[in-house]
């Protein structure tokens, strides 16, 4: 992979900790919808940007401004009629002032917004708490929700080709006979998704293992794979590429962390337009017929229309509608041997992930006219579905 970025660290002032509080309210004008119950359905995610919106302004004018590290909707229930959000907002506070003056503080400035005109939104007032809740707890709940990325003790700037822990918490390897063979993207706690061809030629699930993390030599978390299921019109098309999916169950379910846990899924109906931002990860190599790293990298693409990859001087029709591409016709940025099976993923106005493409193939790596080939998900969407649940 032609991952050329550069990770710059710096730490927090050494008094300074995360708090995380939990808010819940009803929404009155808003009947609740089926849509609701999947984070990753238009109806979640529309509800969803309007409450972190609501909530983000309530700080925006305030000494809490930067205070702020997230507001983000993790549940939506019935509740009579109408609809209850809960949501965890995560502060930096110095942890030497008094957890209580925190809490008001924060309370203060919301109910005062909450009071105010909530348009489009009507809150029932009667409804609202606020209550502080330890990390771990906040950090489960947030880890529960597809394709977040945990704010940590240190501001990064990315740009850079190693990636940290937890900065791509979806990532996994998967190992044959202890070796690092190819990417994969956890979708659940028991499966993950990756390319056919990954497991071309080995079908002895005892000699495959999976890990997670940043780090292949010291992961965070490793997995036994206990199916691996081929879509099952590849074997018919490996000269052409087609059907280039897999879904693999591990045991036992991960537990997930800031640094393990899923990314969303997109709907089948989802359209990610040409020139849409994404990041593609993995361990693979940095340059063509290279070896595999053993840290986890990034780099930034753009998707390319079939329309302009299926050029003669591109791929020259090669391209169906189950495949997308990305990256740039220039060259340079690029998946690379060792990253198949892995993740393309993009990233929405509330800072949710979801992925967009698996690396299936290419023309060598980051050549001009030659980007990166991807499975598309959307195009298998209903597949992923039928064989996993998720």
């Amino acid at each position: 992979m032609s991952i050329i970025n550069f990770v710059i660290f710096s730490s927090l002032h050494a008094d300074q900790k995360l708090f995380y509080y939990s808010a819940s309210f009803r929404i009155t004008n808003v009947p609740y919808n089926r849509g609701f119950e999947k984070q990753t359905s238009g109806e979640f995610r529309d509800l969803s940007t309007s409450i972190e919106r609501l909530i983000n302004q309530a700080f925006q004018a305030t000494h809490l401004k930067k205070r702020l590290i997230k507001s983000h909707v993790v549940r939506l229930s019935p509740d009579d009629g109408a609809v209850l959000a809960e949501v965890v907002l995560v502060f930096r506070f110095i942890s030497s002032d008094t957890k209580q003056a925190h809490l008001t503080t924060v309370n203060t400035v919301l109910l005062r917004r909450l009071k105010s005109s909530t348009w489009p939104l009507s809150i029932d007032l009667s409804s609202y708490s606020l209550s502080e809740i330890n990390a771990e707890n906040g950090e489960h709940l947030l880890s529960n929700c597809c394709g977040t990325r945990m704010y940590k003790n240190e501001e990064r700037i990315f740009g850079g080709s190693i990636a940290g822990e937890g900065d791509w918490p979806w990532q996994a390897s998967l190992q044959l006979n202890g070796v690092h063979r190819c990417g994969a993207t956890i979708i659940s706690d028991t499966w993950l998704v990756s390319a056919a061809h990954c497991f071309r030629g080995v079908s002895d699930i005892n000699s495959w293992m999976s890990t997670f993390g940043a780090r292949i030599r010291t992961p965070a978390m490793k997995r036994k794979l206990r199916q691996i299921i081929v879509h099952e019109h590849y074997a018919n098309s490996v000269l052409n590429h087609e059907y280039d999916i897999a879904v693999i169950k591990v045991t036992p379910p991960l537990q997930f962390t800031p640094a393990v846990h899923h990314v969303c899924l997109p709907e089948a109906t989802q359209v990610f337009p040409e020139n849409t931002t994404c990041y593609v990860t993995g361990y693979g190599a940095l340059i063509d017929d290279g070896p595999s790293v053993g840290e986890l990298r990034q780099t930034e693409v753009k998707i390319i229309s079939n329309e302009r990859c299926n050029r003669r001087e591109v791929y020259n029709r090669a391209i169906s509608p189950g495949m997308l591409c990305a990256g740039y016709l220039e060259g340079g940025s690029d998946a690379c041997q060792g990253d198949s099976g892995g993740p393309l993923v993009t990233v929405d106005p509330r800072g949710i992930w979801t992925l967009v493409g698996i690396v299936s193939w290419g023309a060598e790596c980051a050549r001009p006219n030659k980007p990166g080939v991807y499975t598309r998900v959307t195009y298998y969407r209903d597949w992923i579905t039928a064989r996993t649940g998720v």
